[in-house]
């Protein structure tokens, strides 16, 4: 039987959740956040411990920039020759792990609505 991944959420993770949950209530539907809970937790998770490679490998793409160049080599450096950064699509979010040996760490999660910016805090200053 094939062994299933250690699935563990960072704080950044749970960072971005309280963001959703904050933008989902401005929205039309209440019950939102609760459907992205439903979601990690019947879908996401288990499918992260059983197939925690079936996301797409983030660091494929060819970087077009000098400085991107850089940042992807410190990356790679930084994850280990074992580790593979990923992203996949979940309904409407998209989710950003990381996946060594048999633990795969939830970093990054976004609506896909939300903004990627915080434009507001830019233009107050």
């Amino acid at each position: 039987m094939k062994r299933r991944a250690a699935v563990r959420v960072t704080q950044n993770f749970e960072r971005n959740l309280d963001a959703i949950r904050q933008f989902l209530e401005q929205g039309e539907r209440p019950s939102a956040f609760d459907d992205l809970l439903d979601l990690l937790f019947d879908e996401v998770i288990p499918s992260s411990e059983l197939s925690p490679q079936i996301g797409f490998d983030f660091l494929a793409r060819a970087p077009r920039s000098a400085e991107v160049q850089v940042r992807v080599r410190e990356l790679r450096r930084r994850l280990g020759p074992e580790s593979s950064l990923r992203e996949s699509i979940a309904g409407e979010y998209w989710l950003l792990y990381a996946f060594s040996g048999e633990r795969v760490h939830l970093l990054a999660i976004k609506h896909h609505r939300q903004p990627s910016f915080d434009l507001n805090a830019f233009w107050r200053g």
